[in-house]
């Protein structure tokens, strides 16, 4: 792996306003992520995969600043993000490695490195046994995970995931939870979810966000913090979510 260019942060924003049709989805966000793994939290509606979507260059912000990656050229930019949308197109005549070695082909991976890139994104998702099954035989789990093979192939800096754990099994979802940790130490990983304990075991920090704006940052143990006994939800950071919520006004851990 090429190592990272060094930048001040991966991911700046100041003021971002991202609109979801009429709809300002992203209302106001500043913030800043580095290497790790962070997660965003909220609930439906909450701004969440809108902002991903400005993060991942699919949609251009309204209002404010949105600096990636130190800024620059867009096109070398997107080379250096992977993206796994909530529903993400593919080919079903396709090959898991055919599908994979094409989505490397989109981030411009030198043809000389293809082969190597796309087998070790589908061994760190734990389908080369299925490597040269077509796409239309696989389950919906095994689909999410070539969504992340083809998201990480080019061994991004930038990792948005959207729903990522979604339709996976409980031993799967351990498994992509070693492999975030493993894509924090290099990258700067931004994972969507509404599974607050995936959360809690594979990242470092957490934004929550609420009816469009950043209401809470910090870490997972700040956020069990925030709970008590009488909020609702069946672990302390359940809780701790669902008191932020409850006050989303109250300034965040920063």
């Amino acid at each position: 792996m090429t190592a990272p260019t060094t930048y001040a942060w991966e991911v700046e924003a100041r003021d971002l306003e991202v609109r979801a049709g009429r709809r300002t989805a992203v209302d106001g966000v500043t913030l800043h992520m580095g290497r790790g793994v962070h997660g965003l939290l909220g609930p439906n509606g909450a701004g969440k995969t809108t902002l991903i979507r400005a993060l991942a260059t699919v949609l251009k912000p309204a209002r404010g600043e949105l600096r990636l990656l130190g800024g620059g050229n867009l096109r070398e930019t997107r080379k250096k993000i992977g993206y796994l949308p909530q529903e993400f197109g593919h080919y079903r005549r396709f090959t898991v490695r055919e599908f994979v070695a094409y989505v490397a082909w989109l981030k411009e991976v030198p043809d000389r490195h293809v082969p190597a890139a796309v087998q070790r994104a589908v061994d760190r998702v734990g389908l080369a046994d299925r490597a040269d099954d077509r796409l239309r035989t696989l389950s919906g789990g095994m689909l999410k995970r070539v969504g992340i093979a083809q998201a990480i192939v080019n061994d991004p800096e930038v990792v948005l995931l959207d729903e990522p754990t979604a339709g996976l099994d409980p031993a799967q979802r351990l498994r992509f939870r070693e492999l975030l940790t493993e894509l924090g130490t290099d990258a700067c990983v931004v994972v969507s979810t509404h599974l607050v304990e995936d959360v809690a075991a594979a990242c470092t920090d957490v934004l929550l966000m609420d009816r469009g704006k950043l209401v809470f940052r910090g870490t997972p143990a700040q956020l069990v913090a925030e709970g008590a006994d009488h909020h609702p939800g069946d672990s302390p950071i359940e809780r701790g979510y669902s008191a932020v919520l409850a006050f989303p006004d109250r300034p965040g851990t920063w």
